[in-house]
């Protein structure tokens, strides 16, 4: 299979979009909003934790929507889109096996253990269950991934809005960075996730018009699936089809792979222990809406798949040969090539507006989740000690302009890889897998020593990264594609990461039984004994059930793409 080796948000010239004065217009509009959410934002930052977690303040409706459009950056929009017109409906696993069943995992089992610690951050839970080594090296792998994803966004939305609106990529590069540093560092992270709640509505203009006129052009769902079967087989349009261990598919992985590399080692990865994410879950006002956050987030997850993966069908149905050299497209450009040929000017706009809201939706989230670890858990902790609470204040708004420039510079780290979403899932394996399996283990056994959370995490790390750049990319082993290998090195991480723990445990002492009291499983902390605020034990706000009605829907979803 041809594999272009252009940086991964490369687009063709030829994708140069019609926008008026109309378009601009918008545009201008929604950085304006963004600025007034800022300001408006300031007036409540006074201490840290008002910077940082917002107080802990906010509704569980909030902090959802939050949490959704925190994900939701164009780096998944594009990615997921690529991934569709590359691999088919197999995108249908990144959210209902490799996101749903996670989400509410983090919502019903690991929320009570993050927000009754009390703890700032996810390195910081570490700090209380194991030692200061794993503490540490997890804030720095944290922070060193926070910024790499950053820059990735910063550096497609670059890319994006050159090859589309024709701005250099220096000015659309300094406008984005302004912006989020603007707004984040006036008004922390309320500001951040009041704008992402903005963000989610704006991203879901841009997406809907382009997948219901995406699916017009190819005469609906039966016009699209009979195209892509008859160019690429009845596979292309199922989940599982051609799946089976030995069998050949275009995703190059089987059910096994899928099952436990995306669905439980990666997504159980990336969902409990990315901070970006759990990050607005701790600034909700009570345990109640922690828990609910990632909850009510996992209902429109299950259904954004359709509005990136339909537009990848489309683009692949309408462009045959697409991601080859015959087509002069990528399969990053499924999205800008549908913007261009189905929209008018106007709505073109809002797609414009929705693709960069996304860019800046995925780098204030990782910007600010990077500030609070920096800030908190490495120089707090190690750096500058029990200075007044207004200088770390001061230190995190420094550090986010640190942050943002630093990410500008790490994005050209991912020029090797064609398919945005391979790029990020490589990173979830190296750094986010290792830190799940010593969360998982810490938190379901007691005999877990305090010693073995750093060398778990740092032989999870090691593991994962050998295999895919010496295993995998030096053809030691043979994977079909990127993806594949991400699994395979997720899975390997994994099993590392606990066979470590496990031998280092029985050769070193536990934590005294008092010492894990909120820490582990069966046990409880005061702050996980808060009762329900009014109104939050009405039964339609009842974790459990939001959390299994998301799984149920998922698994329901799975029915029409499973014969």
């Amino acid at each position: 299979m041809y594999t272009p080796t252009q940086s991964p948000t490369y687009l063709a010239a030829e994708l140069r979009l019609p926008t008026n004065w109309l378009d601009y217009t918008i545009l201008a509009i929604y950085f304006v909003v963004v600025l007034g959410i800022g300001l408006a934002a300031r007036r409540s930052v006074r201490t840290s934790l008002d910077f940082f977690l917002s107080g802990r303040s906010l509704p569980a409706w909030i902090t959802g929507l939050a949490f959704i459009s925190a994900n939701l950056a164009a780096t998944e929009i594009l990615g997921m889109a690529a991934n569709s017109a590359q691999y088919g409906a197999y995108t249908v696993h990144w959210y209902w096996i490799g996101a749903i069943p996670a989400m509410v995992f983090l919502g019903l089992v690991m929320m009570p253990f993050y927000y009754g610690s009390k703890v700032r951050s996810v390195p910081e839970f570490l700090l209380l269950r194991f030692d200061r080594w794993a503490h540490l090296l997890s804030s720095i792998l944290f922070a060193f991934a926070a910024i790499l994803i950053a820059g990735v966004n910063l550096y497609a939305l670059a890319i994006v809005v050159e090859a589309l609106l024709g701005w250099p990529q220096w000015v659309a590069i300094v406008v984005a960075g302004f912006f989020v540093l603007a707004y984040i560092t006036l008004g922390g992270l309320s500001s951040a996730i009041y704008n992402e709640v903005l963000q989610f509505f704006v991203i879901l203009a841009a997406l809907i018009p382009i997948t219901i006129l995406g699916l017009k052009k190819v005469g609906g769902w039966g016009g699209l699936t009979d195209k892509l079967t008859a160019a690429h087989g009845d596979n292309f349009t199922t989940a599982w089809g051609g799946t089976g261990i030995g069998h050949g598919n275009p995703l190059g992985a089987n059910w096994l792979t899928i099952v436990l590399g995306l669905g439980f080692v990666l997504s159980f990865g990336y969902w409990t222990t990315n901070f970006a994410e759990v990050q607005r879950a701790l600034s909700a006002k009570n345990l109640s809406a922690a828990q609910r956050t990632p909850l009510i987030a996992a209902y429109p997850k299950i259904f954004i798949v359709f509005l990136v993966m339909i537009p990848g069908l489309v683009a692949a149905a309408l462009v045959p040969n697409i991601g080859t050299s015959a087509s002069g497209l990528q399969y990053n450009d499924a999205i800008p090539y549908l913007m261009q040929e189905l929209l008018p000017n106007g709505v073109l706009g809002i797609a414009v507006t929705g693709l960069l809201a996304a860019f800046m939706a995925g780098m204030a989230a990782n910007v600010s989740s990077f500030n609070t670890v920096f800030t908190n858990d490495i120089w707090a902790k190690y750096v500058v000690k029990d200075r007044e609470d207004a200088y770390y204040v001061r230190f995190g708004r420094l550090i986010t302009a640190i942050g943002v420039l630093a990410s500008v510079g790490t994005a050209f780290l991912a020029s090797s890889f064609s398919n945005i979403m391979s790029y990020l899932q490589t990173l979830f394996s190296f750094f986010n897998v290792p830190m799940f399996v010593v969360f998982i283990v810490g938190m379901f056994w007691k005999r877990a020593s305090a010693k073995s959370g750093f060398w778990g995490l740092l032989a999870g790390t090691v593991t994962a990264m050998v295999n895919y750049f010496v295993m995998y990319k030096k053809d030691i082993i043979s994977i079909p594609s990127d993806q594949g290998a991400n699994f395979v090195s997720a899975i390997a991480g994994f099993v590392a990461g606990a066979v470590v723990m496990v031998a280092v445990s029985l050769f070193t002492k536990p934590k005294p039984a008092e010492e894990l009291q909120g820490l582990v499983y069966g046990t409880r902390s005061p702050g996980m004994a808060e009762a329900p605020a009014a109104g939050d034990d009405a039964w339609y706000r009842k974790p459990a059930l939001l959390g299994w009605g998301a799984v149920v829907l998922a698994a329901v979803c799975y029915v029409p793409f499973s014969f």
